[in-house]
């Protein structure tokens, strides 16, 4: 997909660099509130069982939905942005959440909630990906890393807090009120981008794919589907497994065929994957979606069902991976810009991997405190792993490439985050915890054998961010996003 023109990105200097400090505190309260919703839901889910009376792999699409909504929206960024504006579509994406979030807290069934998570989900699945669109268009290639580290560690606020503030929540005042939280943070955003967030002045006339944003999202939700319902598959009831497997799978070719027939014209151009440096980092994203999220599923279960822990107590159990992670990025962010992503993003696996381990053991009577190292030690390899996965999404593309490719792969983040939160929650229904936490060391140790894709080599400088000539049909812009 071609984004917008927008502006060329070139070296900052100090004034100009200082200057994107009150659009990225914007963009960063309003990404707070779809962050905290990745992890506050998570101390959510096994109330949510027992007070709708869903089973584990119904449940799950509580999560799941959120993150295909995520998914069957972010196509769509890099076009509406160009089409209606930066400024636009940050309000919009905004006003969807917050009415998801409502409509969230006032559900009265297990298919009302779901159905509202993917509302709430369409609004949080612009937010992220906005937000990482501006900043990389507005740091520049010599500070994208710095910032991104500084953006994650404040954006880290959100992870740690999550649990912790949606166990005090759960027990508190109930479930509802994981969802309703969300009200305050989202005013205040909208409030700030009065204040901060500036209009927009290049529109672009690119048409949206309607056909390819049609069979994409059908297509991946089809083969989620079917992923969730291997357990009725192996149990001998494989019709509708089998029966939506061909149908996503006769989909997903459908759109490949289609896009690679239509090029730049296409929701997702796949000439943006003959850049190696992309196409490695957009598959260690889909890899590093499995490692993640399926485990949000699993630890505040296993905290919660088999240890027998409050929501709050779950929340604070589970605190120390996202303190890790929050480290990871403060740390590294400042080198990201420097070193090659490959051995960085192998260190950071091999730590987390050596970390999931003592899972593999836990038990009913595991010491938690040594657990809560091990969790602590295994956000800090991910956090080191996934920053410079990041970087090298953008460190060779063109300019005009950048929107194109930060919604090609958030997308492929998002599906990979589907797929383990299905995955896990199949082979926990069907086998239990001690096989679900020892799969999570082979998706973790799968993670660490694919960060081979990435680059083995620090990227040039100058990058290919830098101010380039423009073309003598593009049209120029005044003046760049920040005021």
């Amino acid at each position: 997909m071609t984004g917008p023109a927008g502006p060329v990105i070139g070296t900052r200097t100090g004034a100009e660099a200082a200057s994107i400090v009150p659009l990225a505190t914007t963009l960063l309260v309003g990404a707070i509130a779809a962050l905290l919703d990745t992890t506050i839901v998570a101390v959510a889910l096994d109330q949510l069982r027992h007070d709708l009376d869903a089973t584990v792999t119904a449940i799950q699409w509580v999560t799941t939905s959120y993150v295909l909504a995520m998914t069957a929206v972010i196509p769509v960024v890099g076009w509406s942005v160009g089409r209606f504006g930066a400024r636009r579509m940050w309000v919009s994406a905004l006003g969807l959440f917050l009415a998801g979030s409502v409509l969230s807290g006032l559900a009265w069934s297990a298919t009302a909630l779901i159905a509202f998570r993917v509302l709430q989900g369409l609004g949080g699945g612009m937010i992220l990906p906005l937000t990482q669109l501006i900043v990389a268009r507005e740091a520049g290639p010599e500070r994208f890393g710095r910032v991104m580290g500084v953006v994650g560690l404040a954006g880290q606020l959100a992870p740690v807090s999550g649990p912790v503030l949606g166990g005090l929540l759960i027990d508190t005042w109930g479930w509802r009120w994981v969802f309703l939280v969300n009200i305050p943070i989202v005013l205040i955003s909208l409030t700030m981008t009065w204040r901060w967030f500036p209009r927009d002045e290049h529109r672009s006339g690119q048409p949206l794919d309607v056909v390819g944003l049609l069979l994409l999202p059908a297509a991946v939700v089809a083969l989620i589907y079917a992923l969730s319902s291997l357990e009725a598959a192996l149990s001998g009831r494989p019709a509708g497994s089998v029966a939506a497997l061909v149908v996503g799978a006769a989909l997903l070719t459908a759109f490949v065929v289609r896009s690679r027939r239509r090029g730049a014209a296409s929701l997702i151009d796949p000439g943006l994957f003959r850049d190696r440096s992309l196409r490695g980092a957009t598959m260690m994203m889909f890899v590093l979606g499995v490692t993640t999220w399926g485990p949000m599923l699993l630890f505040p279960l296993y905290f919660q069902q088999l240890r027998g822990l409050s929501a709050l107590d779950a929340g604070f159990a589970l605190a120390p991976q996202s303190i890790g992670l929050g480290l990871a990025f403060l740390v590294v962010g400042r080198y990201t810009d420097r070193v090659a992503p490959r051995p960085v993003a192998a260190a950071g696996l091999t730590v987390a991997t050596a970390a999931t381990v003592p899972f593999v053991f836990a038990t009913d009577h595991s010491d938690l405190r040594m657990l809560g190292l091990a969790l602590f030690v295994r956000g800090l390899g991910l956090g080191v792993a996934s920053l410079p996965v990041s970087v090298a999404l953008y460190t060779t593309l063109r300019p005009t490439a950048v929107p194109g490719a930060t919604s090609a792969s958030t997308v492929v983040q998002r599906v990979g985050a589907a797929c383990g939160t299905a995955l896990t929650a199949v082979i926990l229904q069907a086998s239990g915890f001690a096989s679900a936490l020892t799969w999570m060391l082979v998706f973790t140790a799968a993670a660490l054998a694919a960060s081979a894709l990435l680059p083995g080599r620090a990227p040039a400088r100058p990058g290919c961010l830098e101010r380039q000539p423009r073309a003598v049909d593009e049209q120029p812009s005044t003046k760049s996003i920040h005021p």
